[in-house]
């Protein structure tokens, strides 16, 4: 039984958890022709924009209503009206996403009344745009929530409601925030492979993986899941979610159209992939393919090297839920040990599943005084300072991730993904055994 022990410091030191705004920004970026808009502040806006510019090391659309003293005094209605018609005139976007900040939120106003009324009064400007809210007050919840409020939103305003004529070989994905580019397009490559059509959504993979236009400048996002693919979602045959935090996006889904939904909650990991790849081949009638069954029997050979390295080696991990679940099980499975695991919130049913006896709520302070005798630590760039104070060597995973170039470009699911993070590890563990730290290991 998994004991979670909630957070009972007054002050956050060296924060864990980015915000549900910024999460959901994140989704609406994975639209083509998308801009995330924060209805809040421009102080929250820029801290934002900071993160995601240094992760991506890409340019980023997103804007701020940018509301003042007097809106804050009398709402913000207002401001977020200017905000979507300027948006509307200068950069044309077909989705304006709108991410609600704390400061809207807990003045308490009717966002949804306030929106459903610009739409009607502007029904003729907004012509061609759909604009969707999605409630993320940054004073609850974290990445993880804000991201999967948004893929909701966007399921509910945008997808045609109703059953629809299934196209047989038409998937579904509903990808986690935790997945990178790579992971993303890795999960096309495979379900192509099965003669399948994948509709993923937020698709990231192609709006930040490094590509512009060579001809102009595009002042929304560039690539992605188009709208219209997202308001024909219900013609899918089946839906697959990944993460528990897709679970509610799913069911949403099922409600509205009436699409089965299969959940992985995590697809590192040998059993787990096997599992989504008997799946696929359910669902296209087709047996596996030779370079799929050939990346397993690569990924059973790194199993076997990575053991000598990682067997009995203590794992100190910070992650928000579903990605301390995955990277905990893919731990447990090179016979390490998790000593220390510091999560972001208590209330995800995927921590009484992580293979741990105790889950601290907390920041990267309390993984630092959790990890003493750790030989490794796990998480993402801001864990660099607890890393250099123990001496313990960081393996960069999460967001933000800005003190290394290529990380949304690294694989961490399905059986090359798994096989390269083996790799990782002990890659990290055979350049540490050589080299001394502040505890003399």
């Amino acid at each position: 039984m998994v004991r979670i022990l909630s957070q009972t410091k007054w002050a956050t030191i060296n924060p864990l958890k980015s915000s549900q705004p910024l999460g959901g920004a994140l989704a609406f970026l994975g639209v083509d022709g998308a801009i995330p808009l924060f209805h809040g502040s421009q102080g929250c806006t820029s801290f934002a924009l900071v993160l995601l510019v240094r992760h991506f090391k890409e340019a980023i659309p997103l804007q701020t209503t940018a509301m003042d003293d007097v809106a804050i005094v009398l709402g913000g209605a207002g401001h977020l009206e200017q905000a979507i018609l300027n948006l509307k005139i200068r950069a044309k976007p077909k989705l304006i996403g709108i991410c609600t900040t704390a400061l809207v939120e807990t003045r308490g106003e009717d966002l949804a009344g306030d929106l459903a009324s610009i739409k009607l009064e502007r029904a003729e400007e907004l012509t061609g745009t759909d604009v969707v809210l999605a409630n993320t007050p940054d004073f609850d919840g974290a990445m993880e929530e804000g991201w999967a409020k948004a893929v909701t939103a966007m399921i509910k305003a945008i997808t045609r409601i109703g059953e629809q004529e299934r196209q047989s070989r038409t998937i579904a994905i509903l990808p986690g925030w935790n997945l990178t580019i790579a992971d993303i397009e890795q999960l096309r490559d495979i379900v192509e492979s099965f003669g399948l059509k994948p509709i993923i959504l937020p698709d990231l993979s192609g709006s930040l993986d490094g590509i512009v236009p060579d001809d102009r400048w595009v002042p929304t996002t560039y690539g992605g899941i188009s709208v219209e693919e997202i308001r024909e979602l219900g013609t899918a045959a089946q839906c697959i979610a990944i993460g528990e935090h897709m679970r509610g996006p799913a069911e949403e889904m099922k409600t509205l159209t009436g699409v089965p939904y299969v959940l992985f909650q995590s697809l590192t990991g040998l059993n787990a992939v096997d599992r989504f790849v008997s799946l696929l081949s359910s669902i296209s009638g087709r047996p596996a393919p030779a370079k799929v069954r050939r990346r397993r029997a690569q990924l059973q050979d790194a199993l076997l090297d990575g053991h000598f390295h990682s067997a009995g080696k203590k794992i100190a991990i910070a992650a928000e839920p579903d990605q301390l679940y995955q990277l905990a099980t893919f731990f447990i499975c090179l016979g390490a040990e998790i000593v220390a695991a510091v999560t972001t919130k208590g209330a995800s049913k995927i921590l009484h599943k992580v293979p741990v006896e105790i889950i601290q709520v907390g920041d990267l302070g309390d993984l630092e005084s959790l990890a003493t005798h750790a030989d490794l630590l796990v998480t993402h760039s801001h864990g660099q300072h607890a890393s250099a104070r123990l001496g313990t060597p960081l393996m960069r995973v999460g967001f933000p991730v800005f003190d290394q170039l290529g990380s949304q470009h690294k694989l961490t699911i399905l059986y090359h993904g798994t096989r390269d993070l083996i790799f990782e590890v002990s890659n990290i563990f055979q350049s540490h055994s050589l080299a001394p730290t502040h505890r003399g290991t």
